[in-house]
């Protein structure tokens, strides 16, 4: 071989050795391959020497040792292509693993771990919230402004055989205790048919289904207060038509007005509930129609016997009533002359709702009807009326710093808090206007004009900063005026003075 053909055949070897040595930085850990690519490099070296000394020579000098040259660079030429090869394979081994591997991930949603195909997953999640209450002109009442932990809620949940979903939350917040607000299994084989068993929100009120850290308020409006919390049931639900129509019906042990279940049934009968909603323009490629919904939710029950278990909680007071934003009792069952109401009969609810959101903006309105049986016992006159109560509710709100809203998450910030780098999270303004309404036909029979309102009429206005997606700052003021209630004379009753709150809160959720 002439030694300019073994240059060539060198530089070649060389060539590939610098490209071996490049793509072998990725496993930098393999000592074996760096050692064999040092050695390379130095059997290059050596055969530089020996081109220059053959380029030296005569030109009609033989090159004694060309044949074991020539030899050497095509057993370094194996060699290079044998790493080549052990590297492919190892690569595509380390891809088949990871296909199979488990993935953990831990961020803003909380922390998951699920199997490689996603069939199997476990999340941990939480929320929890501090609040405070500030009432102005209370009169001396004692005990209502307070500092409070609202909810304290680990949220376990995942999925089981890709098609079972399970959902378990205990609550150690509040003033009741601890206690198991929602558990259930939910099985979706299909979006448009899914079964859900245990306890969980009964489907029907369009606030209610808000989850509790995605609400406006601290506290929900007054529509939720005349509908069934969460209960044991069964529930049939779907998404038809990618998400424009959705479909909830169900089987419940049933409960009172703004009760959550006991576990355990009060009667045999059960209640049954359901809801309809429409996205319309979903999918109809009008950004500024997709964001409208609409819809109605309603329940049944009739009850099996005399109770005071199906009347409405007994939240603020000692007697089966409704509250106010500040979670003050304002109308109760509470006749006078020692006389007992308790539920029979009919009980149902309907309740019209529809929300928009476009952008920024955000809408929601609600319409209740809560019409239910109630009997007088104990003293006379025993007697049975149906009452219906009413209660509505319209919501406003503006993201300030131009973030989306949503019905679900809340308002996620473009730039989390952080004041090193001049960003300050997302500014959401709010307000709310609802109204209550007693049925007149309670008055004087089933509670007394003197000490319980026959409505009551809120608005609130507050401002929610979103300081990323796991940390919200709530402030609000709440101011709620009574008809009734006030303590004068049965015939002619004063009106129950109004009611002034201030509410913070800040809230951990992920």
């Amino acid at each position: 071989m002439k030694p300019n053909q073994i240059k060539r055949a060198v530089l070649a070897t060389a060539l590939i050795i610098v490209q071996l040595a490049l793509a072998m930085r990725l496993r930098a850990q393999d000592t074996n391959t760096i050692e064999i690519i040092k050695q390379l490099q130095k059997r290059i070296e050596e055969l530089e020497q020996k081109v220059k000394t053959l380029e030296t020579r005569p030109s009609g000098e033989p090159g004694a040792r060309e044949p074991k040259i020539n030899k050497r660079v095509e057993e370094l030429d194996q060699q290079v292509k044998t790493i080549e090869r052990e590297r492919l394979l190892d690569a595509a081994a380390a891809e088949a693993k990871a296909k199979t591997a488990p993935k953990i991930s831990l961020g803003e949603q909380g922390f998951s771990l699920s199997s490689a195909k996603g069939d199997f997953s476990l999340q941990l999640k939480g929320v929890l919230q501090v609040d405070s209450r500030t009432f102005f002109n209370d009169h001396g009442t004692v005990g209502n402004d307070s500092l409070l932990l609202r909810r304290a809620r680990p949220i376990l949940q995942g999925t089981v055989f890709r098609d079972f979903d399970f959902l378990f939350v205990p609550d150690f917040g509040g003033t009741s205790g601890p206690q198991i607000f929602d558990a259930y299994l939910n099985y979706r084989p299909i979006p448009e048919f899914q079964i859900q068993a245990g306890k969980f929100k009964m489907p029907v009120g369009l606030e209610q289904l808000v989850a509790d850290r995605d609400t406006w308020f601290n506290e929900r409006g007054f529509p939720g207060s005349l509908l069934g919390g969460r209960d044991v049931g069964f529930d049939l639900h779907g998404e038809l038509f990618q998400g424009v129509v959705s479909y909830a019906a169900g089987i419940f042990n049933g409960v009172g007005d703004g009760r959550n279940s006991s576990n355990a049934d009060f009667e045999d009968d059960k209640a049954f509930a359901g809801r309809l909603f429409f996205l319309p323009f979903k999918k109809a490629g009008i950004p500024a129609l997709k964001g409208l919904g609409f819809g109605v939710g309603g329940s049944y029950e009739d009850m099996q016997k005399t109770n005071t278990s199906g009347l409405p909680q007994t939240t603020g007071g000692s007697l089966a009533g409704f509250i106010s934003d500040g979670q003050q009792q304002f109308f109760s069952y509470n006749p006078t002359n020692k006389a007992v109401v308790v539920a029979s009969g009919e009980h149902w609810r309907v309740s019209p709702q529809a929300y928009y959101f476009y952008g920024p903006l955000s809408l929601l309105g609600e319409y209740t009807i809560s019409d239910q049986e109630v009997s007088r016992t104990v003293t006379a006159p025993t007697t049975t009326r149906t009452l219906a109560n009413t209660a509505w509710e319209v919501n406003a709100g503006w993201v300030l710093t131009g973030e989306e809203a949503a019905y679900a998450g809340g308002v996620v910030p473009r730039h989390p808090f952080d004041p090193l780098a001049g960003s300050w999270g997302a500014l959401q303004l709010v307000g709310r206007y609802g109204q209550l309404d007693i049925d007149r036909a309670a008055f004087p029979l089933f509670s007394d004009s003197r000490t319980s309102a026959r409505s009551a009429a809120e608005w609130s206005v507050g401002l929610n900063w979103y300081l990323n997606a796991n940390l919200l700052l709530k402030t609000s003021f709440s101011h709620t005026t009574f008809t009734g209630g006030g303590g004068s004379s049965s015939t002619s009753p004063a009106n129950r003075p109004a009611e002034n709150v201030l509410f913070t809160r800040l809230q951990l959720a992920f």
